[in-house]
């Protein structure tokens, strides 16, 4: 067990330092600018894209300002606000009350502690870690999305399969000033090169170092050898 850790170690430093080399500007996607704009915004994000997010908080959060705005609106018209999100009738449901929480249990302000955020509903653990990094420079976890997952399982650096599982398995190999980090070069990287269909493996900075690369069974188009 020793050695395998070891060997996820190395494996993980040289994923973070070559991805910082390629991506040292990376950072969050998500626009916003307080930490209720930040936590309806990652709310929202789930099984969507930050490029759609983005536009519609742009009206969002113009018509609403802070959380009793939110508390008080209709379901259904803060539903049809952000009808073009995925799951947009449960988003909803999930801001309302959260919203309504915020003013009741904590004094109008977003919390900062795990515990606090996840109580909220339609918060996740995911969801929480960004907040709290982003939020309020508090980093207790690794932020586990479909890109972290998904890379990191190509590289070999965890088996789990669960965004819990695996955020666990990467915290003791991945150092901890680059947890916030790790979680954004995946990203980055995820939408540049190693996308979740075709990922281009040729192009790819971590190829050499990455077990499911493609390119050593690629066919090489442009060889001039006679096949036999």
């Amino acid at each position: 067990m020793g050695t395998r850790l070891d060997s996820r170690h190395d494996q993980t430093l040289e994923v973070i330092d070559r991805l910082h080399d390629a991506y040292p500007d990376t950072t969050i996607s998500l626009n916003f600018s307080s930490r209720l704009e930040l936590l309806i915004a990652v709310m929202l994000s789930a099984q969507c894209t930050d490029e759609r997010v983005n536009k519609v908080t742009a009206e969002l959060f113009d018509k609403y300002d802070g959380a009793e705005a939110y508390a008080a609106v209709d379901q259904e018209i803060l539903a049809e606000d952000i009808s073009s999100i995925t799951y947009y009738n449960n988003k909803a449901k999930y801001i309302r009350s959260a919203c309504a929480d915020i003013i009741e249990k904590h004094d109008n302000e977003v919390p900062d502690t795990m515990d606090e955020l996840t109580d909220l509903m339609g918060v996740g653990r995911k969801t929480a870690n960004v907040v709290l990094q982003h939020g309020h420079e508090i980093v207790e976890g690794i932020v586990v999305d479909t890109h972290v997952q998904r890379i990191s399982r190509r590289l070999g650096i965890t088996e789990e399969q669960r965004p819990e599982a695996i955020e666990q398995d990467l915290m003791p190999i991945v150092p901890e000033e680059d947890w916030q980090w790790y979680t954004h070069l995946m990203i980055t990287h995820g939408r540049e090169t190693c996308t979740a269909i075709n990922p281009d493996c040729s192009e790819c900075l971590l190829e050499d170092i990455c077990p499911s690369s493609k390119v050593d069974n690629a066919v090489d188009l442009a060889s001039d050898e006679p096949w036999d």
